[in-house]
């Protein structure tokens, strides 16, 4: 199938019906992977801060240093968490946390260091690019010198948050003090070059167009044709609860029929994830039929959407049900899409 162009986006944005959308992603998604199968992981969020020097109105989670219920874990707490994971099967560790000036690049390499000896099993996937640009700006060092070392300590690969929409008008206007599109990018690149893979993300329904969520799906689409260092895409909806920004949450609807755009447009990506996490079960079990071959994992010790009032959860066991429910095959995999043997 050709390449759709921005402009093809936007049109088949504009005229294509749920259901007409809905087909060619899945049509796309059966040539990309085996369409009898859905893959899942088992991982856990360690949220290991939320102080944050960087101001976003769309982010419930992060607090000031000196605020009652401002946050850092510490080595002790963090293990807990790893060995809570391992105990049930778990080889996924997402670390993400605020923008903290405390947690030095020493503080991560000792730590990643710590968890590859202690835990081998487990990939350890963590720290987004802005996290990352932080860093580099707050050691004075190149964005490559602070992966360097951090791949160094054990670091295996990037998850694609802060990502939210990756043009700088959005982000402007969401953000003060956060990485713009290009050093989101940039830090992405870098990675890949250094054999870092990492996942690409979109949080949409705030104050983007929809000509500003092709202008994301560009971007990275651009990047991968560049590196080929994606292994996956997640598209999630923004929560409003407790936010300064406010506003509604995009409904079900918006979410699959941006998914199965998402689907058409990232021709260079093989694998889709669907969420469960914002839009709830039964609509990312739906998004398996919207161009979605991933289901997620399941986000044991989640904060971050958790701060906007949005509470669930999910267990290995409901994940495969609901993969099983919609008539394909689930399948277990780790962070590099590699599968595994299924829980026992």
């Amino acid at each position: 199938m050709p390449r759709i162009s921005p402009d093809d986006a936007l049109a088949l944005w504009r005229r294509a019906d749920l259901y007409s959308l809905g087909e060619r992603a899945r049509k796309i998604r059966d040539e990309k992977s085996d369409p009898a199968v859905v893959t899942y992981v088992v991982d856990c969020n360690v949220n290991y801060s939320n102080v944050c020097a960087a101001t976003c109105s769309f982010c419930a989670f992060y607090r000031r240093p000196g605020d009652p219920d401002a946050y850092s874990l510490s080595l002790p707490e963090i293990d807990r968490r790893i060995h809570a994971l391992v105990a049930v099967g778990g080889t996924q560790l997402l670390m993400q946390g605020g923008l903290n000036p405390d947690w030095r690049l020493a503080d991560f390499e000792r730590l990643f260091s710590h968890i590859k000896k202690e835990f081998p099993t487990v990939d350890i996937h963590c720290l987004s690019p802005v996290e990352i640009a932080f860093l580099a700006r707050l050691e004075r060092l190149s964005i490559r010198e602070v992966l360097e070392r951090l791949k160094t300590a054990g670091l295996d690969s990037l998850p694609g948050g802060g990502a939210e929409i990756l043009v700088d008008r959005v982000r402007k206007e969401l953000t003060k003090g956060k990485a713009m599109t290009d050093e989101w990018l940039e830090v992405m690149r870098q990675a890949h070059r250094l054999g870092m893979p990492s996942t690409a993300t979109m949080m949409f329904g705030h104050i983007e167009t929809i000509e500003e969520r092709i202008e994301h799906l560009l971007r990275i689409r651009e990047l991968q044709d560049e590196t080929g260092g994606f292994t996956a895409f997640i598209p999630w909806t923004y929560q409003p609860g407790n936010t300064e920004l406010g506003g509604r949450e995009v409904g079900a609807f918006e979410f699959l029929r941006t998914l199965a755009l998402s689907r058409i447009f990232l021709d260079n990506f093989t694998n889709v994830q669907t969420s469960w996490l914002t839009p709830g079960e039964k609509i990312g079990q739906i998004g398996l039929f919207f161009g979605a071959n991933d289901m997620g994992g399941t986000l044991l010790e989640e904060h971050v959407v958790h701060a906007t009032g949005v509470s669930r959860s999910i267990t290995e066991e409901r994940l495969i049900r609901l993969i099983s429910d919609a008539g394909f095959r689930p399948q277990k995999r780790n962070t590099y899409y590699k599968h595994l043997p299924a829980a026992a």
